[in-house]
């Protein structure tokens, strides 16, 4: 399975290719995608993105993890959040939304098992 294409980024919405829904904050990886909630693990602006809002991404088998910080990155992502991804093996890339959005999907066209959190807003 291929990592799918994000097919479009403004504030606050975000599309999928091949997926009728539109996000406001999403997680993607092969095969897939779905909204990211942050109330499901607790996560705000700061300390920003935790390990537990990317486990689901990392089970799918990504080689590449690409966090989208927001518009104007406000979202932060602590040290520890990289770490957990190091360890395991997968490489991380950090970056203000638009610019992670096109890394992303620059990623999957060369067919990286990519996946990615992506906050469209601030």
């Amino acid at each position: 399975m291929s990592s799918p294409e994000i097919a479009s980024l403004s504030w606050g919405q975000m599309k999928v290719k091949g997926c009728s829904t539109t996000y406001k904050d999403c997680k993607v990886w092969p095969g897939g995608s779905r909204t990211w909630d942050w109330r499901e693990t607790g996560t705000n602006h700061s300390p920003g993105v935790q390990p537990a809002d990317l486990e689901e991404v990392v089970q799918k088998g990504v080689k590449t993890v690409v966090i989208g910080r927001g518009m104007s990155e406000a979202l932060q992502v602590p040290l520890s959040t990289v770490d957990y991804l190091k360890k395991s093996g997968i490489d991380v890339v950090v970056l203000q939304t638009e610019k992670a959005v096109a890394e992303y999907n620059a990623l999957a066209a060369r067919g990286v098992r990519v996946g990615g959190v992506f906050h469209s807003t601030c």
